[in-house]
């Protein structure tokens, strides 16, 4: 099995996320990360999508995935050929002794920190899994009391757009105004 993201173009409508996460689940995928946000036209929405299957049943689900009539376009994004990021806030148990340590880490793997109490930090990293991964084994010996990651959501690299891939998204023109 292999790790495999999914850049979907979708109409920007009620219910096509429910209709999306249920075709894999009746194929048995489980989906590792899912990230759902609106583009540069309101009308479309992209959704990230990571998923751990082998090449030939992802190739299966992405053809009933493309005979949703929502679904404007799809595009397995190569690691090598796209840039993925996550974000993870996490809060992390901070004594007078050990607050120092703390921070000396948050600049290290560049993170942020978002709040400061009398006993813990609560820090923002951005980053790739390997970075986020590293980043928060370093902090384990601290007690991490709380975190919340958002899934993946990545782009290709370089100058072409997903819409100039293939199918174009249809974006319509507004009407012009007679004055």
């Amino acid at each position: 099995m292999a790790k495999h993201t999914l850049s979907v173009l979708v109409e920007n409508k009620p219910g096509v996320l429910a209709r999306i996460a249920a075709l894999f689940s009746r194929r048995g995928f489980n989906i590792e990360s899912l990230a759902v946000g609106p583009t540069e036209h309101a009308e479309v929405s992209r959704m990230t999508i990571v998923v751990n299957v082998e090449d030939s049943p992802l190739e299966q689900v992405t053809k009933q995935l493309n005979k949703l009539v929502e679904v404007i376009k799809i595009v397995e994004l190569d690691p090598n050929a796209s840039v993925q990021r996550e974000l993870v806030l996490v809060k992390v148990g901070a004594t007078a002794e050990t607050r120092g340590q703390v921070l000396d880490t948050v600049q290290l793997f560049r993170a942020k920190v978002v709040d400061v109490a009398s006993d813990a930090i609560t820090i923002q990293i951005i980053g790739n899994v390997g970075k986020i991964a590293d980043f928060l084994r370093v902090l384990e010996p601290f007690g991490i009391r709380e975190l919340v990651q958002s899934g993946a959501i990545a782009i290709g690299r370089g100058p072409r757009s997903i819409s100039e891939r293939g199918k174009p998204v249809a974006v319509p023109v507004p009407p012009a105004v007679n004055n």
